[in-house]
C-alpha cells in the first residue's frame, strides 16, 4: 500500500501535469504552435519550468499530450451521444454525427487537431492518432449497423475506413470554410447520404 506522503506526491504531480496541458491548450488554441512559448505556458499554469520538463521532454511532446486530451474529450461526447439515442439505428448514427460535427466548430479543435496537428505531429504521426481515437468508434458504429439487419453485410474494413475518411475531411473541410455552418450542414448531408446508400445496396 502506497504512503500518504507518495500518495500526495502523486497527486499533486498529476494536478501539475493537467495545469501544463490546460495552460497549453487555451495558449494553442488562441497562438497557434509556433506563437506559444513555454515561459508563457508555465506563467499561466503556475508552475516553473522545471516542473514542466518533468513532465514533457519538449514542446512537441506537450502538444501531442494536448492533442491526445483534445481527442479524448471528442470520443467521450461521440460515444455518449451515441448511447444516450434510443432511436432506430440510423437516427443513432445521425446523433452520433451530428456531435461530431458540433465538436468540429469550436475553434480550439479546429487549430489543435485539424489544422496544427498534422505539421506539428507530423502527417504520418497525426493519421495514427487520428486512427487511434476514431476509427475504433467508427468501426464500432458501422458494425452495429450491419447487425441491425438494416443494412447489408458489406466487408467490414473497408466500410470502416472509407466512412472514417469522409469523416476526416469532412471535419477537415469545416476547419478551413469560412462558413463553417454550412459546410458542417454540407458534410452532415453527405454522410448520412453515404450511409443510405449502403442501406439502399441491400434493399
Amino acid at each position: 500500500m502506497a504512503s500518504p506522503a507518495r500518495s500526495r506526491r502523486d497527486e499533486y504531480s498529476e494536478i501539475t501535469r493537467q495545469a501544463l496541458i490546460d495552460s497549453a491548450a487555451s495558449l494553442f488554441a488562441e497562438r497557434g504552435f509556433a506563437g506559444a512559448s513555454l515561459e508563457e505556458v508555465t506563467a499561466r499554469a503556475r508552475v516553473t519550468k522545471g516542473a514542466l520538463y518533468h513532465h514533457f521532454r519538449s514542446k512537441r511532446a506537450l502538444f501531442e499530450a494536448v492533442f491526445d486530451a483534445k481527442e479524448v474529450e471528442v470520443i467521450g461526447q461521440v460515444t455518449a451521444a451515441l448511447r444516450n439515442h434510443s432511436g432506430d439505428p440510423t437516427s443513432m448514427v445521425r446523433a452520433g454525427l451530428a456531435e461530431f460535427l458540433e465538436v468540429c466548430l469550436d475553434p480550439g479543435y479546429q487549430r489543435i487537431v485539424l489544422q496544427e496537428g498534422p505539421s506539428v505531429l507530423g502527417y504520418e504521426r497525426w493519421r495514427e492518432r487520428e486512427e487511434q481515437y476514431t476509427l475504433g468508434i467508427v468501426g464500432g458504429v458501422v458494425s452495429s449497423l450491419m447487425d441491425s439487419g438494416e443494412y447489408p453485410q458489406l466487408p467490414l474494413d473497408t466500410v470502416t475506413r472509407m466512412l472514417f475518411g469522409a469523416l476526416i475531411a469532412g471535419a477537415s473541410a469545416i476547419a478551413g470554410a469560412a462558413d463553417k455552418e454550412r459546410v458542417r450542414a454540407e458534410v452532415e448531408m453527405v454522410v448520412m447520404r453515404l450511409l443510405y446508400g449502403l442501406r439502399a445496396a441491400g434493399a
